[in-house]
This record gives C-alpha cells, sequence and structure tokens, in this order.
C-alpha cells in the first residue's frame, strides 16, 4: 500500500468512526456508516471498505458504543457490511442503485437469519437487526451516490 492509499484509508476510517462516537440516535447514525462504506468503496474500492467494515462494529463496541447484548452479533455485521460492500463494488457498473439493493438485501439477509437462526438476543435487539437494517443501508448507500456525485465533481475520483 502507497501512503496515499493508506491516508485515504485513514481519513475515511476516522470520519466512519467520527459518525459512530457522536452518539447521535441510530436512525441518523446507521445511514452514516452506510454512507461511508459505500463512499470508501468508491473511493478505495471493495478491499480498503472491507477492513473499514470490519472494524467499526468491533471498536463500536469495545467503546460501548454497541450495546453489549450486540456482542454475539458482531460477526453478522461484519458479514453483513462486507456483503454490502462486495455486492455493491460488483454491480455497481451495471447499475448503482441495482447494486445498492443487492447489497442492502443480502445484508439484512445475513443480520436477519443469524438473528433467526443462530443467535440468542433479546427480541429488540434482533428487530433492530433485522428491517431497519435494510432501511438504514438504502438510505446509507443513496445519501453515498449523492455525496459522490458531489466529490467528482472536485476530481477526487482521478
Amino acid at each position: 500500500m502507497t501512503v496515499r492509499t493508506l491516508t485515504k484509508l485513514a481519513i475515511l476510517l476516522a470520519l466512519t468512526l467520527a459518525f459512530q462516537m457522536l452518539g447521535l440516535p441510530q436512525p441518523i447514525t446507521g445511514p452514516a456508516i452506510n454512507a461511508m462504506l459505500i463512499l470508501s468503496t468508491l473511493i478505495m474500492g471493495p478491499f480498503g471498505a472491507a477492513l473499514i467494515g470490519m472494524l467499526t462494529p468491533v471498536i463500536a463496541f469495545l467503546r460501548g458504543i454497541l450495546a453489549p447484548p450486540l456482542g454475539p452479533a458482531i460477526p453478522f455485521i461484519v458479514l453483513g457490511n462486507w456483503a454490502y460492500i462486495f455486492a455493491f463494488a460488483g454491480l455497481k457498473k451495471i447499475n448503482k442503485y441495482l447494486a445498492l439493493l443487492v447489497g442492502a438485501v443480502l445484508k439484512l439477509l445475513i443480520l436477519a437469519g443469524a438473528v433467526q437462526f443462530l443467535l440468542s438476543v433479546p427480541p429488540p435487539v434482533a428487530k433492530a437487526l433485522q428491517f431497519p437494517q435494510l432501511i438504514t443501508a438504502l438510505v446509507g448507500g443513496l445519501v453515498a451516490l449523492i455525496v459522490w456525485a458531489g466529490l467528482q465533481k472536485t476530481g477526487i475520483d482521478k
């Protein structure tokens, strides 16, 4: 990795973590994190974004931002983030909106499947890891595409 690549990765990770640490309600924080995952994919590619998607739930848990009952869900949150990132990266050239939809649905299926079949979590936690995840992934992805369109005008994608 070049210094430039590491710098981009560090800035994107710092911005993503800053959103987590602001203490805003989940309906704001969730889309913001998902927006950063998609922006990171567009700026860094899927592997850089995947690193961010892996670190954010772990760091959120260690800092007490992610509630203790969500601890067992961390591996599934990471897998959901990866599905979101790689589906978007793989399909964005075909259709960026389809790519977002497929990524969001895959993320939902992983998280909802985990709480339905693999995890024993309190009902409010199970509910939070189901349909709201689809909404936050879609909203965050749309925000990312709007921000990306603006960033492209600055030449950041070159």
